[in-house]
C-alpha cells in the first residue's frame, strides 16, 4: 500500500488563480502592489508559497477560499476484487487504497480481471470516461485457452455479434498463438470475454494496461499511486476539461 502523500506547498499566485480570484499574472500584480496578506502579513515576494490547508490568504482584506483538490489515483487491481464502492462480504478495490477523500472507481473491470483501475473524487471524469459516447480507448492484454487464427482476430477487429448487438471495430495486435492485445472504445459487461467466446475461445487472463492517455506501466499488483501532474493534465484534456 502506498503511503499517504504530504500536501505540497504551492506558489501564492497559483493558489490565487486556482481559487478563481484572477489569473496568475494579475495575482502577481496584486502581490507587487501589497494587496495580498498571508496569515495577516502583507506579502510582496513572488517566491512566496502557501499551504492550502492551513494558511489564511486574503486579497484587500477579503479571504481567498482554496479550490477543491480533486484526487486521481491509479490502481493495479489484483484478481478477486470488485470495482464497487460497497459490496458487503466481498473484497472491493477501495479496500486497497488509503486516502482521506471519498473516491470511486471509473468504469468496470470484473472480479477475475486484473490491471489498471482509475479512482477519483472528480465526478466529471467518472462520467466522461465511463460513458460510451466519449470514445475513450481502453487497452487490454488477453490470453485465451487455445490458438486463435488470424481470421478470428480479424473478426474481433471488425466486430462480432453478441446478445446485445454488434461490437464496434477494435484494434487487435497478436503477441502469440494464444495471446493478443485488444483496444476498445466501448465497455459492455464482460465484453472481451464474450467476444472471445463468439470466436470459439475462452479468456484465461485479462489485464487492462491503459485507459485513455493513462498507462499502468510497472505499478506492482495490488499497489496504487496518485497520478502525476502530467498524467492529470492529459486525462483532463482527453475529457475536454
Amino acid at each position: 500500500m502506498a503511503p499517504k502523500e504530504e500536501k505540497k506547498r504551492v506558489r501564492l499566485q497559483k493558489f490565487m488563480a486556482d481559487a478563481g480570484i484572477c489569473s496568475r499574472r494579475r495575482a502577481e500584480d496584486y502581490i507587487r502592489k501589497g494587496l495580498v496578506q498571508v496569515n495577516g502579513q502583507t506579502v510582496t515576494q513572488m517566491g512566496t508559497t502557501v499551504d492550502p490547508d492551513t494558511d489564511r490568504v486574503e486579497v484587500s482584506g477579503k479571504p481567498v477560499v482554496p479550490a477543491r483538490q480533486e484526487v486521481y489515483i491509479m490502481l493495479n487491481k489484483p484478481a478477486g476484487y470488485i470495482c464497487s464502492c460497497s459490496q458487503p462480504g466481498r473484497k472491493i478495490v477501495l479496500d486497497l487504497v488509503d486516502v482521506d477523500q471519498r473516491v470511486f472507481p471509473v468504469g468496470r473491470l470484473d472480479r477475475d480481471s486484473t490491471g489498471l483501475v482509475l479512482l477519483t473524487s472528480d465526478g466529471r471524469i467518472h462520467h466522461r470516461l465511463a460513458h460510451p459516447s466519449f470514445d475513450h480507448e481502453k487497452q487490454y492484454e488477453v490470453a485465451v485457452d487455445r490458438p486463435v487464427s488470424d481470421a478470428k482476430l480479424d473478426e474481433l477487429r471488425c466486430g462480432v455479434k453478441l446478445s446485445d448487438g454488434m461490437t464496434r471495430p477494435a484494434e487487435v495486435l497478436r503477441h502469440g498463438e494464444k495471446s493478443f492485445d485488444i483496444t476498445l472504445q466501448e465497455g459492455r459487461n464482460r465484453q472481451i470475454r464474450r467476444m472471445a467466446e463468439a470466436v470459439g475461445c475462452k479468456v484465461v487472463r485479462l489485464h487492462r494496461i491503459r485507459m485513455g492517455p493513462v498507462w499502468l506501466k510497472d505499478l506492482p499488483p495490488g499497489q496504487w499511486r496518485h497520478l502525476t501532474e502530467a498524467e492529470q493534465r492529459k486525462l483532463l484534456n482527453s475529457c475536454g476539461l
